[in-house]
């Protein structure tokens, strides 16, 4: 799946956001079953693509925290987010902002990002967190054990009307 997507996607040096219901992965109610070996396989394959791709990754962490972002303290610096003083768990967070939290080098946690990419997997709503206008990947795949899963791209916006020329 994340070749597929990488194949159809830049990701350079952009930042790509990753919702995650561990629980939907494993066939149970978001929300209901997060799983720490889930959440480690997930993560282990989304560092793998950012050290390849040079990607910076972004985890959403659940409602209960506003679904807000787990980033490196790097990230957070170079697009101007200031950090927040919570740190994600299991029931406040989720499985996958929490393992990532946990695993990533100086993690920081923020209330918002505007990603340029986006994986939404168990249908966790991370459109919040794209830049506008986001535009659907079709991948060969759109499931992750039990759950959905949708690719996203962004680009700019098109101004200006019929008389408009675009790059």
């Amino acid at each position: 799946m994340l070749t597929d997507f990488s194949e159809q996607v830049s990701l350079r040096d952009k930042t790509l956001v990753i919702g995650c219901s561990t629980s939907e992965v494993s066939g149970e109610r978001i929300g209901t079953a997060g799983k720490s070996p889930v959440a480690e396989t997930i993560f282990s394959s989304l560092d793998k693509l950012s050290k390849e791709k040079g990607v910076k990754l972004a985890f959403q962490c659940c409602e209960h925290l506003n679904r807000a972002i787990v980033v490196e303290r790097e990230t957070a610096k170079e697009h101007g987010l200031d950090p927040v003083s919570v740190i994600p768990a299991a029931k406040a967070g989720g499985s996958m902002a929490t393992y990532a939290y946990e695993h990533m080098k100086d993690p920081v946690v923020v209330e918002e990002v505007k990603a340029e990419a986006g994986i939404d997997i168990g249908d966790t709503f991370i459109g919040m967190h794209l830049k506008a206008v986001a535009v659907p990947v079709r991948c060969q795949s759109n499931k992750l054990g039990e759950a959905h899963v949708t690719f996203a791209t962004t680009r700019p916006k098109f101004i200006g009307g019929a008389r408009a020329t675009y790059a």
